[in-house]
């Protein structure tokens, strides 16, 4: 079993993990169970590793031919990890999943102009610590900053714009971002932008510093309940129509399972609290230049 982990910082993936089951974050984030990756995961790292490739370039060589050209070289380097060996068995150039990763760089192209772009920085780590101590970390897809200071974040999607009544949740990544960007940089993101390639749409947002305010409010509960867990122990189980494409039911109560015996927090002498839970006193950090 890997090395069990004690985690001090929140991501967006892991806050949404515990929001859709905190048995679901134990296993990933504390126990660090592996799971096998599955094509659509791997389409979607490989179409990322493609975009982040192509600002690499002069802005006049930035075109769909270009892109095109290099998924097979991205796609050879999947290829040679023995994590992905059993997935790619059998796929060869032609195959339906390698089309779609074409399509979807395609369908990318039909979406803006990269031409036309100059980011201030593609997959970038932006990372702070809030006054209560809560760590955050994630990394932006792409972070445009214009002459005038104005702020666009962008983050690619390989599925489909969800309906709007969905729109907060898949918002909430893009929220995480602004926020850390707007403690460490002292400026509002002007706009939050996902790019759904799936289906050539977008989804916009403007936030405010009251509505950021409040989401960081948000984000302090929600790491001090995910805190109280890790140092108990109690990730409860809970069930869902997500849990279909769950990795873990065997070991989940739900299904019949039981989770690995939990590793109880380590207690340093002297003191009646798990080392985990002591305040923590790390200054911010920003990862990401000044323009």
């Amino acid at each position: 079993m890997p090395h069990a982990a004690r985690p001090t910082q929140l991501s967006p993936s892991r806050a949404g993990d515990f929001k859709q089951c905190p048995l679901l974050y134990r296993f990933r984030a504390v126990d660090r169970l592996p799971e096998p990756p599955s094509k659509a995961q791997v389409q979607g790292t490989l179409v990322h590793a493609v975009l982040e490739r192509l600002y690499e370039l002069d802005a006049g060589r930035r075109t769909p031919t270009q892109a095109l050209a290099m998924i097979e070289p991205e796609w050879s380097k999947l290829q040679s990890s023995p994590e992905y060996a059993a997935l790619f068995d059998g796929l060869d150039d032609e195959s339906d999943w390698l089309r779609g990763v074409r399509r979807l760089v395609e369908t990318y192209f039909s979406m803006e102009d990269p031409q036309r772009l100059q980011p201030h920085r593609t997959e970038c780590l932006v990372q702070t610590t809030l006054d209560d101590g809560t760590q955050l970390k994630g990394f932006i897809d792409r972070a445009d900053v214009n002459r005038d200071g104005l702020v666009r974040l962008v983050d690619y999607k390989t599925g489909k714009r969800p309906p709007d009544r969905f729109a907060d949740k898949a918002l909430f990544q893009m929220k995480f971002y602004a926020l850390v960007w707007w403690r460490t940089r002292g400026t509002v993101p002007t706009l939050l932008r996902l790019m759904y390639l799936g289906d050539g749409q977008t989804l916009d947002y403007s936030p405010n510093e009251r509505e950021l305010i409040g989401f960081e409010k948000t984000l302090k509960a929600l790491w001090a309940t995910m805190r109280e867990a890790i140092a108990t122990g109690e990730f409860r189980a809970q069930k869902s129509k997500l849990c279909g494409w769950c990795a873990h039911q065997a070991r989940c109560p739900e299904f019949g399972g039981e989770p690995p015996t939990y590793p109880l927090p380590t207690v340093l002498p002297g003191l009646e609290m798990p080392a985990d839970a002591l305040p923590l006193q790390a200054a911010p950090v920003e990862e990401i230049p000044p323009p």
